[in-house]
C-alpha cells in the first residue's frame, strides 16, 4: 500500500475514534439540538420542510438530516419508550453518530484540500489537527454548523481541483452548488464566497466561470424566501431574519475567549498561523478565515460553536506554520525533523486531552431526569414542560404532550397539572419573561439530579470544556400546585 494512503487511513482511523467514541455521553445534550431534532421529526413525518412560521434559519439542514434518518427507519426502528434512559439515549445516538461520520468526512476533505493547495505534509498536519484537537468536539453536536461544514469543504475542494483541469466548468459549477447548499443550511456560510471567487479568478482569469460559480450560490439560497412567499409567510420571514441579525450577547471577544479556553493550543497556533499568513501573503488562508471573523464582529449574537465554520481554516493555518518550522536553518536534519517532531508533540497532547474529555458521561443526569419526569407525569395524569432538547421526544416520539416546550407559558396559560423539568437553560431563559421565574417559584420540588461536572475543576484544562456543557448542570423536577400526589 502506498505510504501516503496508509498515513491518510491512519488519520481517518484516529478521527473515527475521536468523533464516534461515546457520542451520547459527551458533550451534553444541548438546547439547540432539540430545536433541530424537533424540525427534523417534522420533516420525517411528512409535514414539509418548514416548521410553522419559524424562519430563524433556512430549512435545508432539517431536510438533509430528516432524509437520512428516514432512510434508516428512524425513529420507529428503535421502538422508543419513556421508561428507560437507554431508550431515550438511542434517539440521540443515531443522529450524533451521523454527525461523527460527517466529521470523519470533513477530516478527509481537509486532507485533500491542503494536499491540492499545498503539499502532502501540510495535508497530514492539517487533517491530524482536526482529528485530535479538543476543539473539534463541537462537531459532535446535532447543529446546523456540523451539517453545513462538509458542504463548505466540498465547495472549496471542487474549486481547488478545477485548477489545470479539463473539466473546470463542471468543477466550478459544483463548487457553487455546494456553497449554495451550505448557505441554504445557515446564512453565515456566505462568508466563504470571497475565497471561492478569488480561487476561481486566480486560477482561470475567466469572467464566464465567475458567473457559472455565482449563479448557484445566489439562486439556491433564494429557495428559502421563495418558499415563504409561496406560502404567504414572507412577513414572518422578514421578521425572523431581522430578529436573528439583531440578537445581542457578549460579542466576538468572549466567543474568542471561549475558543481559547476549550483549546488554547489550537487557538494559539491558528492565530499565529493567520499572522504568519499575513506576513507570507497567503491569501488562501486569509480569505478562508478573516471574512468570517469580520462577520462575527459585526453581528450582535455569537456562540463558541460558530467557530466550526472556520475550524478547518485554523487547522490549515496552523499546519502551514508548523510545516515551515526550521526551514531557514542551516542544518538539513533540523529542517527535516523540526516540523515532524513539533507536530508529533502537539498531536499527542491534543489526543490525550481529547480522550480525557470523551471518557466522561456528562449526559447521565439529563436522561435520568427526562425519564423520571415522563413517568411522574404519566402516573399523575399530567404533562411535562421541558426545553426543546427533551420536549421533541415527549411530543414527537412518545406523543405524551400537547405543548411544544416550557416557552408556552410565555404566550398562553400554563396547564393546570404539569411537571416542570427545570434545567440550567430554563433559568437562562428567564430573561424572556418574568412568568418563567414565577412559574418556577410556584412549583413544588420533587427530585434533583446532580451533574458529574461538580467533580472537576472547570477552570483547569482540559476540563475547561465542561464549562461549555452548561445544560448538563443541576436539574430539578418540580410539580404544579394542582398536580395530585
Amino acid at each position: 500500500m502506498p505510504r501516503k494512503i496508509l498515513i491518510l487511513l491512519l488519520i481517518l482511523g484516529v478521527s473515527s475514534f475521536t468523533h464516534l467514541w461515546n457520542p451520547v455521553g459527551f458533550p451534553e445534550i444541548f438546547y439547540d439540538e432539540g430545536v433541530y431534532m424537533q424540525r427534523t421529526i417534522h420533516v420525517i413525518n411528512g409535514d414539509g420542510p418548514q416548521v410553522a412560521k419559524f424562519y430563524d434559519h433556512p430549512f435545508f439542514g432539517q431536510v438533509f438530516l430528516g432524509s437520512i434518518l428516514y432512510s434508516v427507519g428512524y425513529p420507529d426502528a428503535l421502538n422508543p419508550n419513556g421508561t428507560d434512559p437507554e431508550s431515550l439515549k438511542s434517539l440521540y445516538l443515531i443522529p450524533r453518530v451521523l454527525m461523527g461520520l460527517l466529521a470523519i468526512f470533513d477530516t478527509f476533505l481537509i486532507y485533500k484540500i491542503a494536499q491540492k493547495q499545498y503539499n502532502s505534509r501540510i495535508a497530514v498536519f492539517a487533517s491530524l489537527l482536526f482529528a485530535v484537537m479538543p476543539m473539534t468536539w463541537i462537531t459532535r453536536r446535532i447543529l446546523l454548523d456540523s451539517i453545513l461544514l462538509p458542504f463548505v469543504l466540498l465547495s472549496i475542494l471542487f474549486m481547488v481541483c478545477s485548477k489545470n483541469s479539463t473539466k473546470k466548468n463542471w468543477l466550478v459549477l459544483f463548487s457553487g452548488m455546494f456553497l449554495g447548499l451550505a448557505i441554504l443550511t445557515k446564512i453565515p456560510s456566505f462568508t466563504m464566497i470571497p475565497l471561492v471567487i478569488y480561487l476561481a479568478y486566480s486560477y482561470h482569469k475567466d469572467k464566464r466561470l465567475l458567473v457559472l460559480l455565482l449563479v448557484p450560490i445566489l439562486l439556491i439560497p433564494m429557495i428559502w424566501p421563495a418558499y415563504s412567499i409561496i406560502h404567504d409567510q414572507f412577513e414572518y420571514w422578514k421578521k425572523d431574519v431581522l430578529w436573528q441579525s439583531q440578537r445581542q450577547n457578549s460579542g466576538i471577544q468572549n466567543t474568542a475567549l471561549s475558543f481559547g479556553a476549550i483549546d488554547p493550543v489550537l487557538f494559539g497556533l491558528g492565530i499565529t498561523g493567520v499572522i504568519y499568513s499575513v506576513m507570507r501573503k497567503n491569501v488562501f488562508v486569509l480569505l478562508w478565515i478573516l471574512p468570517f471573523i469580520v462577520f462575527l464582529s459585526l453581528i450582535g449574537y455569537t456562540q463558541y460553536f460558530h467557530w466550526m465554520l472556520v475550524l478547518p481554516g485554523f487547522c490549515v493555518a496552523a499546519a502551514v506554520l508548523i510545516s515551515d518550522l526550521g526551514k531557514n536553518h542551516t542544518k538539513e536534519k533540523i529542517k527535516q525533523y523540526a516540523p515532524i517532531l513539533s507536530m508529533t508533540v502537539i498531536a499527542s497532547f491534543g489526543l490525550v486531552s481529547t480522550i480525557l474529555l470523551l471518557s466522561l458521561d456528562v449526559t447521565a443526569n439529563q436522561f435520568e431526569s427526562a425519564v423520571f419526569a415522563a413517568n411522574y407525569a404519566s402516573d399523575h395524569n399530567g404533562v411535562v414542560l421541558a426545553g426543546p432538547h427533551h420536549s421533541w421526544i415527549y411530543n414527537g416520539i412518545l406523543e405524551m404532550n400537547l405543548y411544544q416546550d416550557y416557552s408556552v407559558m410565555l404566550f398562553d396559560k400554563a396547564p393546570s397539572d404539569y411537571v416542570l423539568l427545570a434545567d440550567p437553560h430554563f433559568h437562562l431563559d428567564s430573561y424572556r419573561g418574568d412568568v418563567l421565574e414565577q412559574v418556577y417559584n410556584s412549583t413544588t420540588p420533587i427530585k434533583s439530579f446532580t451533574s458529574m461536572k461538580s467533580n472537576y475543576d472547570v477552570y483547569q484544562y482540559p476540563y475547561s470544556s465542561l464549562g461549555y456543557n452548561y445544560d448538563a448542570g443541576l436539574i430539578e423536577i418540580r410539580s404544579s400546585p394542582d398536580l395530585a400526589d
